[in-house]
């Protein structure tokens, strides 16, 4: 499965997931381990919700290509 998460994309979603943890921590609450999806996902550089959207934050190769 290609890479389907960009710089920008990584950045938000270990920002994000960080956030979820510190606030189940705070309440003392499992549901804080939601947190890991965005990081899991981040750190792999792939988001199976993505795929059947077709959705990629990744640049392209022809863009990588002419720059």
């Amino acid at each position: 499965m290609k890479k389907n998460i960009g710089t920008t994309d990584k950045i938000i979603r270990i920002i994000l997931g960080l956030a979820i943890i510190i606030i189940g921590i705070f309440a003392q609450s499992l549901w804080g381990l939601i947190g890991l999806i965005p990081i899991l996902t981040a750190l792999t550089g792939r988001c199976l919700l993505y795929v059947p959207f077709g959705i990629s934050t990744c640049k392209t190769e022809q863009s990588e290509n002419h720059s």
